[in-house]
């Protein structure tokens, strides 16, 4: 365990480049995400509770099922996490001291390379089940329940809604597209087990990927991104939602010039934690609202 759930939510940012970027997307859903920070403050708002011995109750509770083991709530985050430190391993070194804080665009230009498509792509697909697999990990079901999360999907609301959000609009149509999805499904046909193996985002969370090895593994995110394609493609089209729609909102946090758009992508899986940030609230929620229920 990194650090005890009371503390990560503590140090949530209400500020910087992330929480910026996440704030852009507020008019694909309008008023469903608040940037909800500090552990009491949740368990204030989530309850609405005033009383400070329940309110304390509920916190020590919350923390006792994240300190489980035998609970998914640690391997939700570790995946979170992971699959966001893995986007940036890039920039990680240049941003550790950043925390927190805006990132000038223009002052890390010099850092950043576009990814290939393909690369990119299989990022993409990696991050969906990243989604998927954290789902079964809270929700303490199998990780390989597709069905189970695809039915679930369409009840999204929230700081998690925002987080599918953030992944079709930052690694799906500002990068590659508005042919995403049908890049997604073909990537993953094209790739061999051993270049997965060799996608870093793929190992840092392979661990905890269903499938066996590495061919299973595949198959199994070929089959996820193929289950909730029809969710990305409703989401987008619901919306009229364009590359050019996003990079112009972008654009009002990212001082980025016409030329340099190819970047902006980059930029993102740098300095975009968003993974890690609306995943902690996401579990926090989660927590507080089954200790209530068992206390």
């Amino acid at each position: 365990m990194s650090k005890p759930i009371f503390e990560l939510v503590d140090e949530l940012p209400t500020g910087g480049t992330t929480v910026k970027a996440l704030n852009t997307l507020d008019f694909i859903i309008p008023g469903q995400w608040q940037n909800l920070t500090g552990f009491t403050n949740t368990i204030r708002t989530v309850t609405g509770e005033t009383d400070e011995s329940l309110i304390q109750a509920i916190g020590e509770r919350a923390v006792f099922l994240y300190n489980d083991e035998s609970q998914g709530y640690q391997r939700a985050m570790w995946l979170y996490q992971t699959v966001d430190n893995a986007a940036s391993a890039l920039g990680t070194a240049a941003l550790a001291n950043k925390v927190g804080q805006d990132i000038s665009f223009l002052g890390f230009l010099s850092n950043l390379t576009p990814k290939p498509e393909k690369l990119q792509s299989l990022d993409l697909c990696v991050k969906l089940v990243v989604e998927l697999v954290a789902f079964c990990q809270i929700n303490g079901i199998p990780g390989d329940s597709i069905g189970d999360f695809l039915g679930a999907l369409g009840d999204y609301s929230g700081e998690s809604l925002m987080r599918m959000a953030a992944l079709v609009s930052f690694d799906g149509l500002i990068p590659l597209g508005g042919d995403f999805i049908q890049k997604g499904l073909s990537t993953i046909s094209q790739t061999t087990p051993d270049e997965l193996e060799k996608n870093q985002s793929f190992k840092s969370v392979k661990p905890l990927i269903p499938g066996g090895d590495s061919a299973g593994q595949l198959n199994f995110i070929g089959q996820s991104f193929d289950s909730v394609k029809g969710w990305m493609g409703d989401f987008v089209s619901s919306r009229n939602l364009t590359q050019q729609t996003l990079l112009d909102r972008v654009r009002g946090v990212v001082d980025v010039s016409a030329d340099k758009l190819d970047y902006v992508g980059a930029f993102l899986d740098v300095a975009v934690k968003y993974y890690t940030h609306t995943g902690t609230q996401t579990l926090a929620r989660r927590l507080v609202e089954r200790a209530v229920a068992e206390i």
